[in-house]
């Protein structure tokens, strides 16, 4: 039984792939809800959310079922809570402040099954139903994952065509409000310097084969001008920033209703 990854297989077909930030919603249900909205995975925040693993693997099995993605961002370094989370349910691991092809090569020896990497082998996992795997089945789930890498930092940028090379890595992320930090133009997202990183991220995903991703950019002109550029793997919001804008809406609509009367 093949496993579906359909945020791989819209970048395959040079479709936008959108995510959607996972950090306060503990249901479930948010990946149909997700699914139904429009999106192609769940970007499960255990960086700077305060998700526990179990919780996490529970919305990552339910994803599964809905027809969405789970993607899983950790902590940097942290590839025991990433091989976890892959065994129970995650379709893809987004790994924070990746400045170097030597930190991309350990990501991939640490997150991929041999003989691509060394991850270790736990035969009864939900993505095929909990039966055991044989060496095919490996092979496909290798190449059904996502492995993602944020650029966060000008040596990141730097770096950028050296760990597109990397074997293994599927996107480069970039996290632009960090890389605006590092850039010394905080909160600038459409500065210049900005533009010229994501020009040269791109440019070396299309020499390498990999796909390029944006995130932290939720100004429509800029999404625009980013996703022209080439970005496909795009972080499109978060469930905290969509649930207060569609409340907030609403309020002030009722609001506008009642002064009017």
């Amino acid at each position: 039984m093949p496993v579906r990854n359909i945020a791989r297989e819209r970048l395959e077909r040079d479709e936008l792939s959108l995510g959607v930030g996972i950090r306060v919603v503990r249901g479930v249900e948010i990946g149909k809800a997700m699914k139904s909205a429009g999106y192609d995975w769940l970007f499960v925040d255990l960086e700077h959310g305060a998700l526990s693993i179990e919780t996490a693997s529970q919305i990552c099995l339910a994803a599964l079922d809905a027809g969405i993605a789970p993607i899983v961002r950790i902590p940097k370094g942290e590839f025991s809570i990433a091989t976890r989370l892959m065994d129970n349910g995650a379709l893809g691991i987004v790994v924070p402040h990746v400045d170097t092809a030597e930190e991309a090569r350990l990501i991939v020896d640490k997150l991929r099954y041999p003989p691509v990497g060394q991850r270790a082998i736990f035969s009864s996992v939900p993505q095929y139903d909990f039966r055991t795997m044989n060496a095919a089945d490996m092979a496909a789930l290798n190449a059904a994952n996502l492995i993602v890498v944020m650029l966060e930092s000008c040596k990141g940028i730097d770096n950028a065509a050296q760990i597109a090379a990397v074997p293994g890595v599927d996107v480069l992320l970039i996290g632009t409000n960090d890389l605006c930090v590092d850039l010394g133009i905080t909160g600038e997202l459409g500065h210049a310097k900005v533009d010229d990183s994501y020009a040269r991220m791109i440019a070396a995903c299309r020499t390498h084969g990999k796909w390029p991703g944006m995130g932290g950019i939720y100004d429509e002109r800029l999404m625009r001008r980013y996703i022209d550029m080439g970005a496909r793997f795009i972080l499109a919001g978060g469930d905290l920033g969509f649930l207060l804008d569609g409340a907030g809406k609403r309020a002030g609509i009722l609001r506008n209703i009642h002064t009017a009367t």
